[in-house]
């Protein structure tokens, strides 16, 4: 029987260039494709990987190559299309190392295929608990050395018997982890380069009918005046727009970089085929009938992009409006749209093709310049992270605009969200319906949820299109306020008062309104807005200009843009009504004769009433705020002992029956739990992981005894079943004591609770009244904790979209009933732990307002970065919850914890080697 391995072994990846390819373990059936790779490979390349010549390999070594038992043997191979282009091994040579070799074909050398394959080894590896890999390798092979070198592990190297022996520690180190992160970032982003700036482009399905998709595309490209050659591509015609047209993509004579597809979904496959023997760097699939139509057509949608990868191919679609690039280098119009923004600042991404028309109309309108444009449709291959990591490197890129239907892999969005926007802001617009396996919802998260995770990254989430661009043309134009103390300069004292009070609800600071009257010119307004912005306690200013009878608005907006810059603080208008950028507003960049000028930097933004100027101020206001947070590491914590923690995890899910699970704290202090020494990464040297076993049912316990290992503990509770044991409860426990009804949720209904219980009597007439009242036999008695403290409560929950959620709230019931809650991604810094605090509406009850005694925030914020450490390193914890969580003046307690365990389908793909999702 041939040996299975696990899924996540498989993987598309982007290569250095920005190709792709497949990376998977070798299987027996590919010793035909291992003997083609072998005879293309050079001398040299033979030499170096075998230290002799050797012209061919023998049935005998193919069959020892291809079949490996992927534990102590594993081989990853890298395809193109169907060919073998690499292949890397390790053997097992002892406890915790193995040997490790791999092979490049000489044509694919120099793209990264070894450095990912390294990657993915690696992780394979630690899964079986190898620590260290061992090289022996010529001194004259120098690519592989330096393969090795610079994977940021920690490597030794000595020289004997005529070759280097390198050593490497496999431990995954902040240097690694960097490593792999830059090495992703660079591939992404050339992979969209190269589909952003093409030298030429083929338009595949270009018919002769007016109106048709193929044709429109065409003559959009043509009007855009594309700087590279375009070929329309068409069984049976000669030409199509006047343009010379061919049979097929590969009986061009030149060179094709970028391919728009417009014929039927169902020949689009053979399109695929031909674009990859042509060499075509990328696709953009405008035809439907893909995974918008049903089952069937999502099944073609998968295939395309599989067989798209497979050859090297990039994919944007289908069923998407385009791509488009304003460079006056590249003057890229390959969509569905006629009209498409000048050049400008902003990179825009929309998801809908059918609303991106639409879209670009509007910014057009408004004035607004872009840099580039991607409608990625169904989003079968290229994402907005794609373009995250493009839009990040892009000098001509200073703001982000992102219209969102659905997350493809939300815990990698907000990764590079939270790297990207601390040098540029990135505007979010996302819609409150979320598809299936890419929402919380099915675990208990609000939509409210995904506006505090991207608040944490530093995403600006409005709530609908028109305050995306607001917000966009903001902060393309003026700089970020530096607080969010607001000046207002008006001529009409009733839209000053409008102004001021939209500042207050939007959290802003007003000045008093500078009403200069109706009848102010260009000298008023100027010098008002001078002695305004000249003021120390001004951050921003608002500018109202709304004249009753005509006057000199040129005049008007000259000094308004003088006095603004150099000023360093953003100003807004409302300029006689006008939405976007006001051709009197606007610092131009000198264009070429067939371009009208672009808006530059201190162009001021126009706001067709004065609460939408204040409402995109404050987003601006608040994303400053986060930016000027330094930008900090989760605490070191040296009482942890996540080794013990893996080992309990590990053997609660082992178990053939559930342990026991008590609603409350353990009777005794925490013991150690004995078990096998856990590595790093959290496997059993020389047995699978839990965290990789087949899929078992979810195990819920008590949660004390994981908690200790985080250095958290559970106020003591026993659990009893009758007045007298609970009176002996309470005897040893110490007194006074509480009572409370055993069921894990009892603390969400009224009247579940008795405190302060001080003797005997008074412990056993509560038990008679749970009895009486409730029908309840099984009841906690605890002791009564400190007072006053404030009730909250703690959560962690496992998301499959976004990996661990730490979520708090106060443990009243009016908070509960409102679902004020706050919710931070883990591993939280001490940074978002107090921002996950003061997220809730009710956090003021924690800093002594409203007759509550202020409490020990500290000690509170310290307990979340322990839970979210704890998240963070445990994938298996499911969900937990710490209910409640008494707050006092100088302490935290945990009245409850209990943790839901689950296997895992596979790692958190996230955190290891570079892949495409």
């Amino acid at each position: 029987m041939e040996a299975q391995y696990p899924a996540h072994w498989e993987a598309d990846v982007v290569l250095a260039d920005g190709g792709t390819a497949h990376v998977r373990p070798i299987r027996p059936a590919d010793a035909d494709r291992l003997r083609s790779f072998y005879s293309r490979l050079s001398d040299e390349s033979i030499y170096f990987r075998f230290f002799g010549p050797r012209p061919r390999l023998s049935d005998r070594d193919v069959e020892r190559f291809t079949n490996v038992d992927y534990v102590d043997r594993v081989a990853l191979i890298a395809t193109i299309g169907t060919e073998m282009v690499a292949v890397i091994r390790y053997d097992k040579t002892g406890p915790g190392e193995a040997e490790v070799a791999f092979l490049v074909e000489d044509a694919h050398q120099g793209r990264g295929v070894a450095s990912v394959l390294l990657e993915h080894l690696a992780a394979t590896a630690r899964e079986h608990g190898i620590e260290t890999f061992v090289a022996d390798v010529l001194p004259a092979n120098m690519r592989m050395m330096g393969v090795l070198r610079q994977a940021g592990y920690t490597a030794q190297s000595r020289f004997a018997d005529g070759v280097v022996r390198m050593t490497l520690d496999l431990t995954p180190t902040e240097t690694s982890a960097e490593v792999t992160t830059s090495r992703e970032h660079r591939a992404e982003s050339r992979s969209i380069a190269r589909l952003l700036t093409p030298g030429s482009v083929a338009v595949i399905g270009a018919s002769r009918e007016p109106g048709g998709v193929g044709q429109t595309v065409l003559r959009n490209l043509l009007a855009a005046d594309f700087t590279g050659p375009v070929y329309p591509v068409h069984r049976e015609v000669r030409a199509v727009a006047g343009v010379r047209a061919y049979p097929s993509v590969t009986a061009i004579d030149g060179d094709v970089d970028l391919a728009v597809v417009a014929v039927p979904a169902e020949s689009v496959l053979d399109v695929v085929e031909e674009c990859a023997q042509k060499g075509v760097h990328g696709l953009v699939v405008v035809s439907s009938g893909f995974g918008e139509t049903g089952a069937e057509g999502r099944e073609r949608q998968d295939e395309l992009a599989r067989t798209a990868r497979s050859y090297g191919l990039r994919v944007v679609g289908p069923n998407c409006l385009g791509i488009a690039n304003t460079d006056r280098s590249v003057r890229l119009n390959a969509t569905l749209a006629a009209t498409v923004p000048g050049r400008g600042k902003v990179g825009f991404f929309s998801q809908s093709g059918a609303l991106g028309t639409a879209l670009l109309q509007r910014v057009a309108q408004r004035g607004m310049g872009i840099s580039s444009f991607v409608s990625a449709g169904n989003r079968a291959d290229v994402s907005g992270n794609d373009l995250l990591q493009y839009w990040e490197e892009d000098d001509a890129t200073e703001v982000i605009l992102l219209y969102l239907e659905s997350l493809g892999n939300p815990r990698k969005f907000t990764r590079l969200a939270r790297r990207i926007s601390r040098r540029k802001p990135v505007v979010v617009v996302k819609s409150g319906g979320t598809p299936s396996g890419h929402s919380a919802e099915e675990l208990g998260l609000p939509d409210s949820a995904i506006s505090s995770l991207f608040a944490q990254a530093g995403l600006i989430r409005v709530d609908d299109l028109i305050q995306l661009f607001d917000v966009g043309q903001l902060l393309a134009y003026q700089p970020l306020p530096a607080g969010p103390k607001v000046a207002l300069v008006t001529n009409s004292d009733a839209l000053g008062l409008l102004a001021a009070d939209a500042c207050l609800a939007a959290g802003l600071e007003p000045r008093p309104p500078v009403n200069l009257g109706p009848a102010a010119g260009a000298a008023e307004f100027g010098a008002a807005l001078e002695g305004e912005l000249a003021s120390a306690g001004v951050d921003a200013a608002v500018v109202i200009y709304m004249p009753p009878l005509p006057g000199d608005a040129e005049a008007v907006a000259a000094e308004l843009l003088r006095v603004s810059q150099g000023s360093g603080k953003p100003v807004l208008t409302t300029f006689e009504g006008h939405l976007g950028m006001h051709p009197a507003l606007q610092v131009t960049e000198p264009g070429t004769s067939r371009e009208r000028p672009a808006p530059a930097r201190g162009s001021i933004p126009s706001y067709a009433a004065p609460e939408e100027a204040v409402r995109a101020l404050a987003q601006a206001a608040r994303y400053a705020a986060w930016r000027a947070q330094p930008a900090t590491p989760p605490p070191a914590l040296d009482d942890l002992d996540p080794a013990r923690a893996r080992t309990l995890v590990h053997n609660l899910l082992s178990a053939p029956e559930p342990p026991p699970t008590p609603a409350s704290g353990p009777v005794s202090e925490p013991a150690s739990v004995p078990g096998p020494a856990v590595d790093i990464a959290g496997t059993r040297r020389g047995v699978r992981s839990a965290a990789f076993a087949e899929p078992g049912p979810p195990v819920e316990i008590d949660a004390a005894e994981l908690l200790s290992c985080y250095g958290l503990t559970v106020w003591p509770a026993e659990m009893v079943r009758s007045p007298e044991e609970a009176v002996a409860a309470a005897e040893r426990l110490g007194w006074p004591v509480v009572l409370k009804v055993a069921d894990p949720g009892a603390s969400r209904r009224a009247g579940t609770v008795r405190l302060g219980l001080t003797g005997p009597e008074m412990v056993r007439h509560a038990y008679a009244e749970f009895a009486d009242q409730l029908g309840e036999k099984v009841l906690a008695v605890q002791r009564m904790a400190p007072q006053p403290a404030v009730p909250t409560v703690v959560g962690v929950v496992e998301d499959p979209a976004f990996g661990p959620v730490v979520s708090f709230g106060l443990g009243e019931v009016t908070a509960r009933l409102l679902q004020d809650q706050g919710y931070r991604l883990a591993p939280l810094t001490a940074e978002d732990a107090a921002a996950l605090v003061r997220s809730v509406r009710a956090a003021p009850l924690l800093f002594g307002q409203y007759g509550y005694p202020p409490v020990a925030v500290d000690a509170l914020e310290e307990l979340l970065v322990r839970v979210g450490r704890l998240a963070n390193d445990l994938p298996e914890v499911a969900r937990l919850d710490l209910d409640q969580v008494l707050v006092g003046e100088s302490s935290v307690m945990i009245l409850g914890a209990r943790a839901t365990l689950r296997t895992p389908a596979g790692p958190r793909l996230d955190g290891g080697p570079r892949r495409l999702s």
